[in-house]
């Protein structure tokens, strides 16, 4: 007889972005009148770089001539996306070797896969309110999860604490989906910690490209220390507009050793057996984008994300409404009015206003109570739910925070 994985049973019964999207679908069947404005999950609404889209059309273009064809690309990446990340991190003064960066398909695979290096009984820290899947993939592994609450009093932003005992620890900075940022001070703080508990750090940089604060590092391995310690997970999606088009890459340093091994080698072997590489015209488009001009071009699509999250801001400070976000970050991280929990105001704004966020309680118990809204839709839209949230929050005014 076949035994499933029992530990299925400590997940929710669905994933927080199935549940917002089922809930709104329903309301513009029931509604078809209605115009639903979405600000929920953090899809990018703007087109790709020239740049990349030139290099799409060269590689496809290779693809059709013998002389150019590409078959089964290398597991762990092709040497020239590996090095155009490479000199990616060298802008920032982080040195890495071609061989500690393993191209993927994106954040998503790699966070349900990076758990493999690690025996079941090591105790998951994860700092919320977090992108469920750091939760989720850990409880499908049968691994304890404790979480590390983010509060208004910490500026969502908690640090290490005596008494915490924790093998793993997941960091997201800038934060999904609070939007806040740790800096250079605070994130040291963890790799101190993290080096004097033999512990290791999964640190997702997957929105490092909106950071405009000095203070804020753009990757871990900004700090001493980091490589004997941190995992960093690097995606493409949002700092140059990949979410359908799906690349990124893990870094896992030679010099991070556990109980005198390689974590480094191990992932070579894991990856050389769980994968058969990444498309080569993805990753010509990739190499592309790490260019000084797919940089350049890049930064422009996100200026217009910052300009959408300065609408959403300013319609709260006028409504009254407490948030953190919007500055190093896409996403706004609001407190939800009138007393209301996350679920209710979810429904409350859909059902009054058409507009879609996301319920915090689904990052997170401690998300319970507040909402967020992501700045990747169109400046159209944004302007339009701004005028939506400053028409009905006012209603709720009497009972919200100062």
């Amino acid at each position: 007889m076949t035994h499933v994985n029992p530990y299925y049973v400590n997940l929710k019964d669905s994933f927080l972005f199935y549940e917002t999207k089922a809930r709104a679908e329903a309301f513009e069947a029931a509604h078809p009148e209605r115009r639903v404005l979405r600000l929920g999950i953090g899809d990018v609404t703007l087109p790709l770089a020239p740049v990349v889209i030139e290099a799409l059309h060269k590689a496809v273009e290779e693809q059709a001539r013998k002389e150019t064809f590409q078959g089964y690309m290398p597991e762990l990446g092709k040497d020239f996306m590996k090095r155009a990340a490479a000199a990616n991190y060298a802008r920032r003064g982080v040195q890495l070797e071609p061989e500690e960066i393993f191209v993927c398909y994106g954040i998503g695979d790699d966070l349900g896969a990076i758990g493999g290096l690690f025996a079941r009984e090591n105790r998951v820290a994860v700092v919320e309110p977090a992108y469920p899947a750091y939760v989720d993939t850990n409880l499908m592994a049968g691994r304890e999860i404790i979480p590390i609450p983010g509060t208004e009093e910490n500026g969502f932003l908690p640090l290490p604490f005596p008494g915490l005992e924790a093998e793993l620890v997941y960091l997201c900075s800038p934060n999904n989906p609070t939007g806040a940022a740790y800096s250079k001070a605070q994130l040291q703080q963890w790799v101190d910690w993290a080096n004097a508990h033999e512990a290791v750090l999964i640190f997702d940089a997957a929105y490092e490209g909106f950071i405009t604060d000095p203070e804020v590092p753009h990757s871990i391995y900004e700090l001493p220390g980091a490589k004997e310690c941190a995992i960093e997970l690097f995606s493409l999606s949002k700092s140059a507009g990949f979410t359908g088009t799906r690349l990124g890459y893990t870094v896992v340093p030679k010099a991070l050793i556990r109980e005198g091994k390689s974590l480094q080698a191990m992932w070579v072997r894991n990856r050389s057996t769980c994968t058969n590489g990444v498309s080569y015209i993805l990753q010509r488009a990739g190499e592309a984008a790490l260019t000084d001009e797919g940089l350049r071009q890049s930064r422009a699509s996100l200026g217009v994300y910052r300009k959408n999250a300065d609408l959403l801001t300013a319609a709260l400070e006028r409504c009254g409404i407490r948030y953190f976000g919007g500055q190093n970050a896409p996403y706004i991280w609001l407190r939800c009015p009138g007393g209301m929990d996350s679920w209710s105001f979810f429904d409350w704004l859909m059902e009054q206003a058409g507009v879609v966020g996301s319920p915090g309680v689904g990052f997170g118990a401690c998300g319970e109570g507040w909402f967020r809204f992501s700045c990747f839709s169109t400046p159209e839209v944004t302007a339009e739910a701004a005028a939506r949230l400053e028409a009905i929050l006012p209603r709720l005014q009497g009972q919200t925070d100062p």
